[in-house]
């Protein structure tokens, strides 16, 4: 067998450190680098992503750095937001020598997305996490016109371990910032944590949250839980919060409800029945098309009831739960470190764009945010920002002209 090479992950928030983490928790020798990016894990949500991973080699690190710590890697694994991706594979891809690129998505991911694919370009490999995953990536791939490699890993939360005891009683919801998205429907659900709470007064309704105040996230809530739940007046006093980790939610739940977070598959996995609240619908923008034949899918009554879900069997094959013998990610990664080593992987171009450094200047400062204190980053900020309202502007009043005209 091949020898399993050095593998560094690059990850910068909450999510995906805590998938980076996991996935690469198994593999030894394996190292984590968690980037200073405006969005960067607290100290906190940290400890929560690695808790359980069995990832030791861990430090934190400022882009600036990069190239010194990653010298010698033979992979490296870009777990971060397509934008901040699209940075990282520009920097590695000039490292000498230059090492293979990893790249993922750190939970569900149906529907496939064309920008997820886009920004993921210069990697030489994208690991997915069920059958259905990469058959649709690999056709929106082939329809876009996309030239990209695939591998298959267990979701490292799906991984089956010992059922978690029956004994816990909190229905636990996992928050998510992107969906429900609109104030009404997030009121809607604080409201309905309420209701459960009243109906069953003996037992917890937790709130998962991710964070604490002030701590960023992968994604930007534009209505916390929290603060829709302060309007709503005197709580129950058996409706609580938690920032704890998903792993240690799961050890008192009853159930657990969501939308379509990847907590759903992490508590199947685990034994712990399952909602996934289909009060708004089923549409890709609620990534909850997945669950479409779960099982799982169920309304407001049933929450307030209790009535939770375990996968339809005939759902789980095609569906995060695959035999794990099916899993070729790391033998891939063994064949291209090994094609690579042999000149007989090129590596792979950034997609043409117009602007040259500064247009690199400027998709690092946004991939960074704050955490740009370069001089070419400031410059193409001040001039970006303005620069691209007035382009938007101008795409809105065509559109707008266009539409009148047809």
């Amino acid at each position: 067998m091949i020898p399993t090479p050095r593998i560094v992950a690059v990850a910068d928030t909450d999510s995906y450190v805590k998938w980076a983490a996991a996935l690469l928790g198994p593999v030894p020798g394996a190292e984590l680098i968690v980037l200073e990016t405006e969005l960067v894990v607290s100290p906190a949500q940290q400890e929560a992503a690695l808790a359980g991973s069995g990832l030791e080699r861990v430090r934190r690190a400022t882009f600036a750095e990069l190239p010194g710590l990653l010298a010698g890697a033979e992979a490296v694994l870009l777990a971060a937001r397509g934008p901040l991706v699209r940075v990282l594979a520009r920097l590695v891809s000039r490292l000498d020598p230059p090492p293979v690129i990893l790249t993922g998505l750190p939970g569900i991911s149906i529907p496939a997305t064309w920008l997820a694919l886009h920004f993921r370009r210069q990697c030489d490999l994208f690991i997915l996490h069920s059958r259905r995953e990469v058959a649709e990536f690999s056709d929106l791939a082939v329809a876009r016109g996309i030239r990209q490699r695939f591998a298959l890993a267990t979701l490292p939360f799906a991984r089956t371990g010992a059922p978690i005891a029956r004994k816990g009683t909190d229905l636990v919801f996992a928050a998510q910032a992107l969906v429900p998205r609109g104030y009404e429907a997030r009121l809607e659900v604080a409201r309905l944590l309420v209701r459960a709470a009243e109906e069953h007064p003996d037992r917890r309704v937790v709130l998962k949250l991710r964070g604490r105040p002030g701590e960023a996230e992968t994604h930007r809530e534009q209505f916390p839980y929290p603060e829709l739940l302060a309007s709503l007046g005197p709580l129950p006093p058996n409706l609580d919060t938690s920032t704890a980790s998903m792993r240690d939610a799961l050890r008192t739940a009853e159930g657990l409800v969501t939308v379509s977070s990847t907590a759903a598959i992490e508590a199947a996995a685990q034994g712990v029945p399952v909602i996934a609240l289909d009060s708004f619908g089923v549409h890709p923008s609620l990534i909850n098309v997945v669950f479409e034949g779960s099982g799982l899918l169920a309304g407001a009554d049933d929450v307030i009831a209790r009535r939770f879900r375990t996968p339809d069997p005939q759902w789980i094959g095609d569906n995060y739960f695959h035999d794990p013998a099916e899993d070729d990610w790391l033998d891939r990664v063994r064949e291209l470190v090994a094609r690579r080593r042999a000149g007989m992987l090129p590596g792979r171009r950034a997609h043409a764009r117009v602007g040259g450094r500064a247009r690199d200047a400027w998709e690092r400062r946004l991939a960074l945010g704050t955490a740009d204190q370069t001089v070419a980053g400031s410059l193409a900020y001040a001039v970006g920002v303005p620069a691209r309202a007035v382009v938007r502007t101008t795409r809105r009043w065509r559109n707008r002209l266009r539409r009148r005209v047809a």
